[in-house]
C-alpha cells in the first residue's frame, strides 16, 4: 500500500507547559518507532499551512480570531483548564490542518491510498465555537468538509476510536446526512457527551464502553453495532479519529485495550472502505497519553495501513 506520514516541526513547538498529557514528547516517540527499517516504504511527508479558508469550513472567522486574540506572547495561557495555548500553538494547529487536507488531496487524486497524519493539538472536541479538550481546531471535521465541498463526495464517513467522545466532531455533522460518524468511547468520562440516544438524523452512532472492558467489549460492539453502519453507509473516504488513549496504560483511561486491539479495528475498518471505494482513508492522530503505549500502538495501525502482516504483533 502506498501509505503516507505527515509529521511537521511545528507540531513540537505547540507547548502545554510541564506535566500536561498532551505533550510533545508524544509525537517524538511516533517519529522514533516510525524510523524504524520496517517503515522504510512509508512515503513521508511535510504538510503545508494550513489556511483560513479551510478551518472556515468548520469554524467561524470570530473561532480563529479568539484564538489568535489569546495567544501569550511568550510562556503559557489557557482557553480552559484543559486546553493551553503557547506563542506557536496557532502555527501547528494550521499546519495539522494543511496536514490533513493535504492527505484528502493525494488520496482523493489516487497518488497514494492511504494517509496517517501526526498532528497536534488534536481535534476531535473542538466545537465550532469553542476550542476544549486540548484541541483548537477540528481537523477530522475540517478533512471531511473539505473532501465534501472540494470533491464533492456524498458520503464520508468518520470512525473514532479515542477513549473520549468526539462532541466536537458530532456538533459539526449532527445534521448533515453525507457524513456518518460513529464513536466508541468510555462513559462517564470528558466530555460527558455521546449516549447512544444521540442519533442525529440517523447518521451519528454512539457506541459507549464502560471501565474495565477489554477488547473482546470493543470488538463485541464493533461487530453488532460500528461496523455494519459503517459498511451500510458505503464510505466514498473514510476518515479515522485515531486515538490510542484506550490503551490499558494509558492514564487517562479506564478501558483496557492493548496493541492488537487497534491491529483488529485497523484492519477490520480497512476491510470496509476497500470494498467500497479503493480503501481510501486518511487516519488523523487524536489522544493517547502513555509515551510507550501510544508509540506501539502507532506502530501497529501504521503496519496494517501498509498492509505489512502483524498477525504475531
Amino acid at each position: 500500500m502506498r501509505t503516507l506520514y505527515y509529521s511537521h516541526a511545528d507540531f513540537q513547538l505547540h507547548n502545554t507547559g510541564i506535566e500536561h498529557p498532551e505533550c510533545a514528547a508524544r509525537l517524538r516517540a511516533i517519529d522514533q518507532v516510525l524510523a524504524q527499517a520496517e517503515f522504510a516504504n512509508l512515503i513521508r511527508v511535510q504538510p503545508p499551512l494550513g489556511s483560513e479558508q479551510q478551518v472556515k469550513l468548520i469554524h467561524p472567522p470570530e473561532h480563529i480570531q479568539r484564538i489568535r486574540d489569546a495567544l501569550p506572547v511568550a510562556g503559557e495561557s489557557y482557553l480552559d483548564q484543559d486546553t493551553v495555548l503557547s506563542p506557536d500553538s496557532l502555527t501547528a494547529a494550521f499546519r495539522a490542518v494543511g496536514a490533513v487536507c493535504d492527505a484528502v488531496d493525494r488520496i482523493l487524486t489516487d497518488t497514494a491510498d492511504n494517509a496517517f497524519c501526526a498532528v497536534r493539538p488534536p481535534g476531535h472536541h473542538a466545537e465550532p465555537k469553542q476550542a476544549m479538550g486540548f484541541c483548537l481546531f477540528n481537523n477530522i471535521a475540517i478533512a471531511a468538509e473539505y473532501a465534501r465541498r472540494h470533491y464533492h463526495l456524498e458520503r464520508v464517513a468518520i470512525v473514532d476510536f479515542d477513549v473520549h467522545h468526539g462532541n466536537g466532531t458530532q456538533v459539526a455533522f449532527y445534521h448533515q446526512p453525507q457524513v456518518f460518524y460513529a464513536s466508541s468511547h468510555e462513559m462517564p468520562n470528558y466530555p460527558g457527551t455521546g449516549y447512544p440516544s444521540e442519533t442525529g438524523i440517523g447518521n451519528i452512532v454512539n457506541v459507549p464502553l464502560s471501565s474495565g472492558d477489554t477488547g473482546n467489549e470493543f470488538k463485541a460492539k464493533y461487530q453488532s453495532i460500528i461496523l455494519p453502519a459503517l459498511d451500510s453507509f458505503k464510505p466514498q473516504l473514510l476518515l479515522i479519529s485515531a486515538g490510542f488513549d484506550a490503551h490499558k496504560d494509558d492514564p487517562l483511561s479506564g478501558i483496557e485495550l492493548v496493541e492488537d486491539d487497534y491491529r483488529w479495528v485497523t484492519q477490520a475498518l480497512m476491510e470496509i472502505a476497500t470494498r467500497h471505494y479503493q480503501g481510501r482513508i486518511v487516519s488523523v492522530l487524536e489522544g493517547g497519553y502513555n509515551i510507550r503505549a501510544l508509540a506501539l500502538s502507532v506502530a501497529v495501525h501504521v503496519k496494517v495501513l501498509m498492509a505489512i502482516n502483524t498477525e504475531t504483533c
